[in-house]
């Protein structure tokens, strides 16, 4: 009966109005909420067979809602370099705090970055989910897997505390007088007489023979701590050459393999070219090469080499001395007839330091810095897109997972692949728009009113029917 369909025709209204309002709702109550993307309730006729006379019988509509994950929020600067936003597609990999240690945890993906470390390190939310990522090697490089999302680690800062990096160069820069007076024991060197420089008996580094220049400088060890060298310098008799020993101060910290003694790492001829710069065709090689510092636990050091002393507990380690022999030395070492004069030392390396702050850039790289003034690459964090994000499952605490329509996870390096980019010190805001939300209320309301009227209307007339019995 036509009457029946309209009274059907007009609960349908109530029911799909009912749920637009409920969106609505949902919307507005989300305007202040972190990367909330809107929701929208699509209205569809219902049609019904009709029959061949003429009357009609109405079919009502459905509601369905849709999802605007792909659409993106304004993004608002904050004070916390941790708050992290996304500029363009994709999403963050977080998984439950209480699965931060898990080999298999829950995956959700989201935009949602008010990260901060909590009191145990991780990087989590306001809605307690912890920012996955990468972990680095020491050359900035990601570690294992870097397909799967399941493969991230959970970025926690208090495993990075404590850092310290060894030096790996030693830049020298000073001028040796050129017309300093050669001494009597390197002159009796030159003849092999009594008395004579010798770099392994009668040497600088035991004090023996007091050398022209005498120049100090520190170099971080594998431990954090500073150690003292000394390059020592002594003109020979042969012109525009000079005597040079490397050697440890104090000369306990280094066990060394003869001919080297009394703490001595290196020695050897410096040379220098008629016009005051090093010569490094007739420099002893082992000066312009990487020295190389054996670890305390390593045997007894093979001829001419050291190692650290069983005192010192240190690792292996090399670094060179940077004294100007290519074109790309910070340091330099000259021979010009100026006063002999160290001008100044530096090395690449830092001592250990408790952590004092996280920076975080658009590829998503997470670099530590210390207040030792060292900063290192510790974590990257990737991001996840789908080919279709609209149909992703939404979770609590504005996380998303994987559905059979939005197609699988791909995990990409921020800025690469269609990913967006990494916004540091930035939050994403709700995608609502309340202007348009309210009107579509009041759309809502005056439809919702309309299909109440369509019920109470047909009763009526229902109610005529039955008096006609009357």
């Amino acid at each position: 009966m036509s009457l029946n369909s309209a009274m059907l025709a007009g609960v349908s209204g109530l029911t799909a109005n009912s749920s637009a309002m409920a969106t609505i709702s949902d919307n507005i109550s989300n305007v202040n909420t972190t990367a909330f993307k809107r929701n929208r309730t699509d209205f569809t006729r219902l049609v019904n067979v009709q029959n061949a006379s003429t009357t009609y019988n109405a079919g009502g509509v459905t509601a369905s809602t849709r999802q605007f994950v792909r659409a993106e929020g304004n993004v608002n600067s904050t004070t916390s370099t941790t708050d992290l936003a996304i500029g363009g597609q994709g999403f963050f990999v977080v998984s439950p705090k209480t699965q931060a240690t898990s080999t298999s945890p829950e995956i959700f993906y989201s935009r949602v970055g008010t990260f901060k470390p909590d009191d145990e390190g991780y990087l989590v939310n306001h809605a307690n989910y912890i920012l996955r990522g990468w972990r680095l090697d020491d050359t900035g490089k990601p570690v294992g897997n870097t397909t799967s999302p399941n493969a991230l680690e959970a970025i926690n800062t208090r495993t990075i505390s404590n850092a310290a990096a060894p030096s790996t160069s030693v830049a020298i820069n000073g001028n040796l007088r050129s017309n300093t007076t050669v001494s009597a024991a390197a002159a009796a060197a030159a003849t092999a007489s009594a008395g004579a420089y010798n770099a392994s008996t009668n040497n600088m580094a035991s004090g023996t023979i007091t050398p022209d220049a005498s120049w100090q400088f520190q170099m971080i060890d594998s431990l954090g701590g500073v150690k003292n060298f000394t390059m020592s310098f002594l003109k020979s008799a042969t012109p525009n050459q000079w005597h040079v020993e490397v050697y440890s101060a104090p000369a306990n910290n280094i066990t060394s393999g003869a001919p080297l003694a009394n703490g001595q790492i290196l020695t050897g001829t410096m040379a220098f070219t008629p016009s005051g710069t090093i010569d490094t065709a007739n420099t002893s090689p082992a000066l312009l090469a990487p020295i190389s510092i054996g670890a305390y636990s390593a045997g007894a050091p093979a001829a001419g080499t050291a190692k650290w002393a069983n005192s010192t507990g240190l690792a292996a380690q090399t670094f060179k001395l940077d004294v100007g022999q290519s074109a790309t030395s910070i340091g330099s070492i000259s021979q010009f007839s100026s006063a002999t004069s160290l001008d100044s030392t530096s090395t690449d390396g830092s001592s250990s330091g408790d952590l004092s702050n996280i920076e975080i850039d658009s590829s998503g790289f997470v670099t530590a810095i210390f207040s030792s003034g060292l900063t290192k690459k510790i974590y990257q964090i990737p991001l996840v897109t789908f080919l279709n994000p609209d149909d992703l499952q939404a979770t609590s605490g504005g996380n998303y997972s994987v559905s059979d329509s939005s197609g699988p996870a791909a995990l990409k390096a921020a800025g690469t692949g269609g990913a967006g980019v990494v916004k540091s010190g930035a939050l994403e805001a709700s995608t609502v728009d309340l202007a348009l939300e309210f009107s579509n209320m009041i759309l809502t309301q005056r439809a919702y009113s309309a299909s109440s009227k369509i019920i109470t209307t047909a009763d009526e007339m229902l109610e005529e029917l039955i008096r006609m019995k009357r």
